[in-house]
């Protein structure tokens, strides 16, 4: 990696690739490398005559799509700091999270922009549209006329591959500040740095085979780390063609888009992968004749064969690889694919490693592991014994955090004084450095694709709600489930019946719901009739209820 700077791995897919395309929206239009260049480096002046200088926070807001990548480019490469905005986050956690990472632009889309009040974002000094990069708000007067200025001025019939040239960042200088939860009483803006999206991107280069007019999906949210490395960022720099879902990727619009584009790279998290093998298999296997004929030799590798084809061709039929990550796969749908051989692989990480901890390409990767340890990292299991006793999995290296964005706090507690990052995730290695992942020490949970979900935020919001002593909230076959403990006293005094309280309790559910994104809404309550048994700090025992 001595030889590789970030920036000029943009700059050099652009230069390269200038006449390919780069971005579609699904079945929307489309962007050659050249076409975005220049888009960019308009950007670029409107950054410029808008006073943001280098290391300033830019915010994007906004679903996945080929503007939004375009904007991301452009931040990074001028030399600010991107911080991108999960589309799901309720208008309070975006007011929060802007005022917090002190972005002075904002981009984003005009129906979630709809719902922000720029009077209370104070420091944004302009909103651009993601749509067609339209100036929706400005502080300063003139604002627009200058950037078009200076765009005529200094780039205009200029911009072409053998003059394309982007100014390289530093290492160590910050380069995304990545929200893994809005809430302004949990508040965790992982710095990331320039080293570590290089050290994943080069890690890419040299182990996931892609090249120039290789196609991808773009599902994942690209605000969160997982997706905007290897679905987006990774590609870019080989020329790939990306085609962003603009819409919310449910199960029927991913495989349209995969029967359409026929990626070359798959990036998922386990329940798309899950429910497509439940609604696309399992039916077929659960047939009381298939289970016969399953179950002699000869015929069932036949038939695992049309299994493992049609499987293949629901995900487009030219992917060399699927890769999982962001949440453990079911344990049936994962030694069912490795029976019929499917090309899929497991690979581990976390925001803080910008994503990268572990991975292996499928053909060489250990059953039950999350992948091998990754370049430029380290590894270690806080145990006696790593190879055989669980501990806590720590790791140190270029991917590494430069900690949590103004709280030194959590900064201190994440990373020790030797510099160990402490993931909170327990498992143990083996001889090469393969990791399995035996559990989570760690309160945070997981959505549906990848998110970061804080109980104690849910649990925050529920106690406020009548009649409510304590609530521990768990998960229950990927739904968050809220245990409660009701206020006896109260529920006497009002001599309310099981059933009044209930109906109660679901009207508490159904109005914290609707402060939160979907992906952690409560989908029920349960009632328990003890005090949950606490530590001697009054802390709750939650790993009793898990």
């Amino acid at each position: 990696m001595d030889n590789q700077k970030l920036i000029a791995l943009f700059a050099g897919s652009f230069r390269q690739n200038w006449e390919l395309p780069l971005f579609s929206d699904f079945r929307g239009g489309t962007y050659t490398y050249g076409e975005a260049a220049q888009i960019i480096r308009n950007i670029h002046c409107f950054f410029r005559e808008s006073g943001i200088g280098k290391g300033d926070k830019v915010a994007l807001f906004g679903r996945n799509a080929s503007n939004w990548g375009i904007s991301f480019i452009a931040v990074v490469s001028y030399g600010a700091v991107a911080v991108p905005v999960l589309p799901d986050f309720n208008p309070d956690d975006v007011h929060h999270i802007i005022n917090h990472s002190e972005a002075k632009i904002l981009f984003g889309n005009d129906l979630l922009l709809e719902k922000i009040e720029s009077g209370k974002i104070p420091e944004i000094q302009a909103i651009v549209s993601l749509v067609d990069f339209r100036l929706l708000f400005a502080r300063s007067e003139n604002l627009k006329e200058n950037a078009e200025k200076c765009f005529k001025t200094d780039f205009a019939g200029k911009v072409n591959p053998q003059n394309f040239e982007l100014e390289e960042q530093e290492n160590e200088k910050l380069c995304i500040i990545s929200y893994t939860s809005g809430t302004s009483g949990f508040t965790k803006g992982v710095m990331l740095p320039v080293r570590s999206i290089l050290s994943n991107l080069v890690y890419a280069r040299e182990h996931m085979p892609l090249k120039a007019g290789d196609k991808i999906v773009s599902f994942l949210p690209m605000a969160h780390v997982f997706g905007l490395l290897f679905e987006f960022l990774f590609p870019v720099t080989t020329g790939c063609h990306i085609t962003f879902l603009t819409k919310a990727p449910t199960p029927q619009v991913i495989t349209q888009a995969f029967a359409e584009v026929r990626p070359r790279l798959i990036l998922s998290v386990p329940l798309v992968i899950e429910k497509i093998y439940r609604k696309r298999v399992q039916p077929t296997l659960d047939k009381p004749v298939m289970k016969i004929l399953m179950a002699i030799p000869g015929i069932s590798s036949v038939l695992r064969k049309k299994v493992k084809a049609k499987l293949t061709e629901t995900f487009g039929g030219t992917f060399f690889e699927i890769v999982i990550g962001g949440a453990p796969l079911s344990r049936d749908v994962e030694v069912f694919f490795r029976k019929i051989k499917f090309p899929f692989t497991i690979g581990y990480g976390m925001t803080e490693c910008g994503p990268l901890i572990s991975y292996d390409a499928w053909k060489t990767t250990q059953p039950s592991s999350a992948g091998k340890l990754v370049d430029r990292m380290e590894v270690k299991i806080d145990s006696e014994d790593p190879y055989n006793v669980v501990g806590e999995i720590m790791v140190k290296g270029e991917n590494v955090m430069m900690g949590y964005y103004k709280n030194e706090e959590a900064t201190r507690a994440a990373i020790d004084a030797d510099g160990w990052l402490h993931t909170g995730d327990l498992g143990v290695i083996d001889e090469s450095n393969y990791i399995f992942i035996r559990g989570r020490s760690k309160n945070m949970l997981l959505g549906p694709s990848g998110q970061n979900i804080y109980p104690e935020e849910l649990e925050d919001k529920l106690t406020t709600q009548p009649y409510v002593a304590e609530c521990v909230v768990i998960e229950r076959e990927r739904k968050l489930v809220a245990l409660v403990y009701p206020d006896k006293e109260s529920v006497q005094s009002a001599s309310l019946t099981e059933e009044q309280l209930m109906t109660i309790m679901n009207e508490n559910r159904h109005r914290v719901n609707k402060e939160l994104p979907r992906y952690e809404h409560i989908s029920r309550i349960e009632l328990v009739d003890q005090e949950f048994e606490k530590t001697p700090k009054k802390n709750i025992k939650r790993f009793l209820y898990t």
